[in-house]
């Protein structure tokens, strides 16, 4: 089994901060929780708001491998768990016509490692290695799809009718990742542990546009993270992510960019919103706010 990865949710919290994720209480105390429970997170929440990045920042902060099954609509067990390699099974039926083999010899070792192809949840369970099992977006497949995942989150195994039952060698630290476009099934929630991970607080997005943006004045970014919520609170087909904020603030750096003005933040509201109903409206209310971006001007020296 697998040994506690952190001692304390303080050592998760400092952890992910040392790989440029900057953690709240409530994110750190989970990911503690799910090590020592050996459970899986499922991580829901608005798209861009860091579901994603969370698995990868954890794997990278405990040196573990990550495995990614990106989910979609149509995604089957041939794409999520294993498939055989029919194609070169074929090739081997072909290749036994002159020696001889009983069939029975033939479909044993038509059955073997040597011809499945691993996918994600397989490889995760099979791996040797530390890994983080990273299952995105989940709320994208079918109801029925889910069923494949519930063997695996209960009890670490997979079920492969030529091979038997195959069991984890080490229990992977397992994110699911939702959008809520849909409900998941109560059996799927059952098995997590539950994280809501919104857009952050003004204080907490400065903190992260100061740690991924470099070069960035603390005045910029203070007026970056103000203007962004200033956004999110306008009814937006939608809002700016914290990936788009950043790319915002990177832009307004290549810019030259010192002091945000109702003009600059109109020329480039294409960088944080993807709508053009949205950026009209934006730009509607950039204009009459021009007062507002007077409290960004610094004052005399």
């Amino acid at each position: 089994m697998t040994d506690h990865r952190f001692e304390s949710v303080p050592e998760v919290r400092e952890g992910l901060r040392k790989v440029d994720y900057l953690a709240d209480e409530g994110i750190a105390g989970i990911v503690y929780l799910a090590d020592r429970l050996q459970k899986p997170i499922l991580v829901e929440g608005p798209a861009g708001t860091g579901k994603t990045q969370l698995a990868k920042s954890v794997a990278e902060l405990i040196g573990a491998r990550l495995i990614r099954l990106q989910c979609y609509e149509g995604l089957d067990e041939a794409k999520a768990l294993y498939e055989w390699n029919y194609k070169k099974q074929l090739l081997r039926i072909q290749a036994n016509k002159g020696e001889g083999d009983s069939w029975s010899e033939v479909e044993e070792d038509l059955f073997s490692d040597e011809f499945l192809l691993e996918r994600p949840l397989l490889e995760a369970i099979r791996a040797d290695d530390p890994v983080v099992l990273l299952i995105d977006e989940v709320d994208r497949v079918e109801v029925e799809t889910e069923a494949l995942l519930l063997e695996i989150l209960s009890d670490y195994q997979v079920s492969i009718p030529e091979l038997g039952t195959i069991t984890a060698k080490q229990i992977p630290l397992v994110f699911l990742t939702s959008n809520n476009t849909r409900e998941l099934s109560e059996a799927l929630k059952r098995r997590c542990l539950f994280l809501h991970v919104d857009y952050p607080d003004m204080e907490r997005e400065k903190e992260i546009i100061l740690t991924k943006v470099p070069d960035i004045t603390e005045n910029l970014a203070d007026q970056v993270a103000r203007i962004v919520r200033s956004l999110r609170q306008l009814e937006l087909k939608k809002s700016p992510s914290v990936s788009e904020t950043l790319d915002w603030a990177n832009t307004l750096m290549l810019l030259g960019v010192e002091q945000i003005d109702a003009e600059t933040a109109s020329s480039t509201a294409n960088i944080l919103l993807k709508y053009q109903s949205d950026i009209a409206k934006a730009v509607r209310e950039f204009a009459a706010d021009k007062q507002g971006f007077k409290q960004f001007a610094p004052g005399p020296k």
